[in-house]
């Protein structure tokens, strides 16, 4: 089957690769649709990050790149592995794209997303989304029920938000900020929105993602062009600061501004991967008594992300930006996202 494949710094191709095979526990998923992430985008523009390398092969796949891309995918039931009879083929499906090790502490705790050997399907090893066909394990494999692949393909990015909102406490009738209108920004205020959160105020400067925050559930929209953001979210909430805001930019400055705008024993969740270590003003935190929480894409969140598309809480379809086929990956995908990200939300690559 073809795959696209990760070999390097700027060096995606399109390679022949066999097709994996089903295990017992586990079930084969054709893929129908997946998304081009931002740690997709990071991995071709400076990597390897995540991929790893001939010299540390991933310590539970044991490979290392050049290896398959691709963890935001949904598709079919093809095939069921021995033991597993609770799915029936050609089931929608969308896929949690975990390897983990089940045996750290963390995964102990239930929290196997900061497993200590953490890995994903699509970065680590263990095959990819942007292929036709995936096997996984049974625990990873969530049912669609009606809703289309290509809706099932926004899941993971919905639920890395949804986890955000989760951690922060954040209750209906509350007031959130989100720093960034990028994918990620995007999707956490609609799931901020979803939960009950009447007043969500976006923060981003560029234009076109600015007329994006209102379709996501944003109430207002404040550029930092335009002044002082902190002085903007006091005046919108009165003086008293937002309940929780939430860092999407992986910026000091953003930082910054996004605990002075969190009210007195609020919560400001950092969803941002820095690539450098974040400078922090300590006494913004201790004099007001903020909490900082870093989350950590997602746990046990993918079934009521999927709740919250059913109950249409959340429109998907409005972050679908693009559809391509895989031979087009590079120009189509990676190179659009890169050269016109703010106009980009989310494009989906059919493998098949």
């Amino acid at each position: 089957m073809k795959a696209a494949r990760f070999h390097g710094r700027g060096d995606i191709r399109i390679d022949d690769v066999p097709e994996p095979a089903t295990r017992p526990g586990t079930v084969k998923v054709e893929v129908e649709w997946c998304g081009i992430c931002g740690t997709d985008l990071h991995e071709y523009l400076d990597g390897p990050i995540f991929a790893p390398t001939p010299e540390a092969p991933h310590p539970l796949t044991g490979e290392s790149y050049p290896m398959q891309l691709g963890h935001e995918f949904a598709g079919v039931v093809v095939e069921l592995g021995e033991g597993v009879s609770d799915l029936r083929l050609g089931d929608r499906v969308v896929v949690e794209p975990y390897i983990v090790c089940g045996r750290c502490d963390a995964c102990q705790q239930g929290r196997y997303n900061v497993c200590a050997a953490l890995g994903f399907v699509g970065l680590s090893g263990g095959g990819g989304g942007f292929s036709r066909y995936v096997v996984a394990e049974r625990r990873w494999i969530h049912p669609l029920g009606e809703l289309g692949t290509d809706v099932g393909a926004l899941v993971e990015p919905l639920a890395v938000a949804y986890h955000g909102v989760r951690l922060s406490g954040v209750r209906p009738g509350q007031t959130g900020v989100v720093f960034g209108a990028g994918p990620i920004g995007l999707v956490t205020a609609a799931s901020l929105r979803a939960v009950g959160v009447e007043e969500v105020f976006v923060v981003e400067p560029a234009a076109v993602r600015k007329a994006k925050a209102p379709g996501a559930g944003a109430t207002a929209v404040i550029d930092p062009n335009d002044g002082d953001v902190v002085e903007a979210v006091m005046e919108l909430t009165k003086g008293r600061g937002a309940d929780v805001a939430f860092e999407c930019a992986g910026v000091d400055a953003v930082l910054s501004s996004a605990i002075r705008a969190t009210r007195v024993g609020g919560t400001v969740v950092n969803l941002a991967i820095w690539g450098h270590n974040a400078s922090v003003a300590m006494n913004d935190l201790v004099f007001r008594e903020v909490s900082v929480v870093g989350s950590l894409a997602y746990c046990n969140d993918h079934a009521d992300t999927i709740r919250l598309i059913q109950d249409g809480k959340v429109d998907p379809y409005q972050f679908i930006t693009g559809r391509i086929g895989l031979d087009d990956i590079v120009e189509k995908g990676f190179k659009e996202l890169i050269e016109n990200k703010e106009e980009n939300v989310k494009i989906l690559v059919q493998p098949s």
